[in-house]
């Protein structure tokens, strides 16, 4: 059985184009716990609720999907601050809307307020939700 895990983080669409061009992962604000969490062979996808951060218009989709590359997170400087990050593989791949996949998932799945399920900024994903996530986006459904 492996031991890796999938998660997924929640960022606007702007800062998962930001992250895939410098191929990175950034999260809770730049804190380190989430990224400390994860480890090279993980799977992350990123769930942006926004076009814009940080009140862009709705977009309810799923922007990217990679791995967790080797290394360990740093820290890096974004306007005075000290921002945690890691490195992540990204894949090649389209967005794919949250709406037709409510029932599929296991993290929406009967759930009215399915948006919560992505407050927290990284979560854990089931393996089953990587793996649908990924025919979605990498595979073309």
């Amino acid at each position: 059985m492996s031991d890796e895990n999938d998660w997924v983080v929640t960022a606007s669409a702007d800062h998962a184009a930001r992250g895939k061009a410098e191929s990175i992962v950034q999260a809770s604000h730049g804190k380190d716990f989430a990224l400390r969490r994860m480890k090279p062979g993980d799977g992350v996808v990123i769930y942006s609720p926004r076009t814009t951060f940080p009140d862009g218009p709705a977009l309810q989709a799923f922007t990217l999907i990679g791995r967790v590359a080797e290394g360990a997170p740093w820290q890096h400087e974004i306007g005075g601050h000290q921002m945690w990050r890691r490195r992540v593989i990204w894949q090649s791949g389209r967005i794919a809307l949250i709406r037709p996949l409510l029932e599929d998932l296991q993290i929406t799945r009967g759930l009215l307020s399915w948006g919560m399920a992505f407050r927290y900024g990284v979560t854990k994903l089931a393996r089953s939700d990587y793996a649908r996530l990924a025919r979605e986006m990498v595979e073309g459904g």
